[in-house]
């Protein structure tokens, strides 16, 4: 078995962000959260323990990707979705956001545990292509005519 203090050095020497949240009515609640975390997004632990963890999508709050969260975690079903979020200082970054239930002995849901990634740079480069995809059809079909 692996002791606590193990376990904490192994969560906090990981690359992703690891977040714990417990469910509170319609909040989720973070109630612990790892140094990657905190590298990602700017925030100390200190600051943003006991809140809610959609501040991180500031005022962007019409996202799809937020309400297959929201079933997903109300049905107590794993999911993994790319978020739009904001660092303390305001930047943004795309967030890709695994999160997996965990229950207890009784078989009831007791926690949440969040993986995020920063894939800001995937999206660009995605973004991108689909632009170059486009432009390409275009002249395409000017060629043809």
């Amino acid at each position: 078995m692996i002791n606590a203090q193990l376990l904490q050095s192994m969560v906090d020497a990981s690359n992703d962000g690891i977040v714990v949240c417990e469910q509170e009515g319609d909040d989720t609640i973070l109630i612990y959260v790892n140094a990657a975390f905190e590298r990602l997004t700017g925030f100390s632990r200190d600051e943003i323990l006991y809140q809610d963890c959609r501040f991180l999508q500031g005022n962007d709050r019409d996202q799809l990707a937020r309400a297959r969260i929201r079933k997903a975690m109300l049905d107590g079903k794993p999911c993994r979705e790319v978020l739009l979020n904001y660092r303390k200082d305001g930047s943004r970054f795309w967030n890709e956001l695994s999160i997996t239930p965990v229950y207890n002995e009784a078989d009831q849901r007791r926690y949440f545990i969040g993986i995020q990634k920063d894939v800001s740079r995937q999206v660009e480069l995605q973004r991108s292509l689909e632009q170059c995809q486009a432009q390409l059809a275009d002249l395409k079909s000017e060629l043809l005519k």
